[in-house]
């Protein structure tokens, strides 16, 4: 039996049964607050809600919900899969008004994860006059519910929504058990590769000598500021040398002596500036990181973070990752993930039968096409996923095409529709935005997937959208398994990071064992729910240690 619950504003909350049809199938409870409505009824199999930021309150209380339906998360992905119209509003307001019929009023701007609330904050868009939250929160779900049936693949869309609306649950658990993080540790690594923190907020010493090095190589009595790409491009053009950028790649190619100490200093520069002193004091408190992760986060389905930047942990800070006295953490990071998910989705017999052996899909795909090499059969099988169209990968395309054609029409059709404007789906049914959200990038091979410009940018991005997003489904689903599979062994283990292919447990150090074998079988449950009976495998590869840095 499922649950509707609403909080009512005033600390209460009204609750009401509903059945398979999404309509209420029996009378409205009250209960003093929203806490108490979810202990006091531990049989509901699942809680749908408006959506689960409020569950963060539930967690601070001792609560733990074991399944829900986001009705918000289940909007963004259900407006996106009807219209093509992926980012129009999705609160409840939102849903209420296009189920009416009524202007749709758009959703509250994301406030940053570091700030307090302002003391008139708008919060979210209010309900008109009259109409209660349960009220509209039944009628939206009904829609929901009735909309999801009349997709092309409803099993598919069911299954999308409730991985999407579990993974707001790991995340909202994820925030609130925090990375183990020693501040200790991360401010010595820092002293050691930035030299010495200048009071004042200036650039720490080790920054400061490539920057007076970059300097001197313009010449005696020239001042160089190298955070400030424009003085860089002057500098060089002085110098003779025409830049269009100050990436990486470009200065590479540049014979000049500025340029290592240049290098040297951007790559301490973000160093500095994303994950620095000032980072420690904002992110890391008692022991623990916690950003706010947003699942969904961007149109592949992919999560991000909103603020903290818990993706891009560089590898220098990693051991600054550090699990509790007498526990360890259990980092597993999945081998090979998209060229596998296109395997699966593709359903090419070859390239199936290739994810289904060993654990390096590339050297057995290399040892059937590529005499060997396994670099060139990564180079054309990644080539294939993200469209590359020249050099070595359009060299290598023709063996793929040859061995396995199921797989590279699957990719090819996807561009061919993106380039067309039509709608492009994930395998569960994310829906790709439409074409107007493209700007063309100016590189795109003229006349390939398109005839404009922007065609070609949208061809280009939707081949890769449907390995991508397919791949980020079931990663949702992992985590829906693992967390539950550790909650019903009854372990003390937490999930504390995720990103698109990796997954870090904290846990004792005698359950380990435990949580590597729970990852192994969430990864096939979830291929086998995802993509039905196919052969390819979904191996990870495991470490236990007590510092992330280790792991690697």
């Amino acid at each position: 039996m499922r649950w509707a619950v609403a909080e009512t504003g005033q600390g209460g909350a009204r609750l009401r049964p509903v059945g398979a049809d999404g309509h209420a199938a029996g009378p409205v409870y009250h209960e003093p607050s929203l806490e108490q409505a979810i202990r006091s009824r531990p049989e509901v199999e699942r809680w749908v809600w408006r959506s689960t930021a409020g569950y963060r309150g539930l967690l601070a209380a001792g609560v733990r919900v074991d399944r829900c339906y986001d009705v918000e998360a289940a909007e963004a992905l259900l407006i996106g899969h009807e219209e093509g119209q992926s980012g129009q509003p999705r609160s409840l307001p939102a849903a209420w008004a296009r189920l009416h019929g009524r202007p749709v009023p758009p959703d509250a701007p994301l406030r940053a994860a570091d700030t307090e609330p302002a003391l008139f904050d708008s919060g979210p868009p209010p309900l008109p006059a009259g109409t209660d939250e349960l009220t509209a929160l039944l009628e939206v779900y009904a829609g929901q519910v009735a909309r999801t049936a009349a997709t092309a693949h409803p099993e598919r869309m069911r299954m999308l929504i409730t991985a999407e609306s579990a993974g707001m649950l790991v995340a909202a658990e994820m925030s609130r058990a925090g990375v183990p993080w020693r501040a200790d540790i991360h401010r010595a690594l820092l002293d050691s590769v930035l030299g010495e923190r200048v009071p004042g907020g200036g650039e720490p010493r080790r920054m400061a000598e490539l920057a007076d090095e970059v300097s001197r190589a313009f010449g005696q009595g020239v001042r160089v500021r190298p955070d400030l790409p424009q003085d860089i491009i002057r500098a060089f053009a002085r110098a003779g040398i025409p830049l269009s950028s100050t990436r990486k790649w470009e200065l590479q190619k540049i014979d000049h002596p500025a340029v290592a100490p240049l290098l040297a200093y951007k790559s301490l520069y973000r160093l500095h500036t994303a994950n620095g002193w000032s980072w420690i004091e904002q992110w890391v408190h008692d022991g623990r990181f916690r950003p706010e992760y947003l699942p969904g986060g961007t149109v592949t389905g992919r999560w991000t973070t909103n603020g903290g930047g818990a993706l891009q942990i560089p590898k220098i800070i990693r051991q600054a990752v550090r699990a509790d006295p007498g526990w360890r953490l259990v980092v597993a990071d999945a081998d090979q993930m998209e060229p596998r998910v296109l395997a699966a989705i593709s359903r090419d017999p070859g390239l199936m039968e290739v994810a289904g052996r060993g654990e390096d899909l590339y050297a057995d795909l290399a040892a059937r096409a590529f005499d060997g090499d396994r670099a060139r059969a990564k180079i054309a099988l990644l080539g294939a996923v993200y469209g590359q169209t020249s050099g070595d990968a359009l060299t290598h395309m023709a063996e793929l095409r040859r061995r396995y054609p199921a797989a590279v029409a699957y990719v090819d059709d996807a561009a061919t529709a993106g380039a067309e404007g039509r709608l492009v789906r994930t395998w569960l049914g994310r829906t790709c935005p439409p074409a107007a959200a493209f700007e063309s990038s100016g590189d795109e091979e003229p006349g390939r997937y398109g005839s404009t410009p922007k065609a070609r940018a949208r061809g280009r991005f939707t081949r890769n959208f449907v390995v991508q997003g397919s791949a980020a489904e079931w990663a949702l689903l992992v985590l829906a398994g693992l967390r539950q599979a550790m909650h019903g062994a009854g372990l003390r283990a937490e999930l504390v990071f995720f990103q698109h292919d990796e997954v870090i447990v904290h846990c004792p150090a005698e359950e380990a064992p435990t949580v590597a074998a729970a990852i192994t079988e969430a990864a096939d449950t979830a291929g086998r729910l995802a993509f039905g009976p196919t052969p390819v495998r979904f191996p990870f590869t495991t470490a236990v240690v007590e510092n992330y840095g280790d792991a690697k």
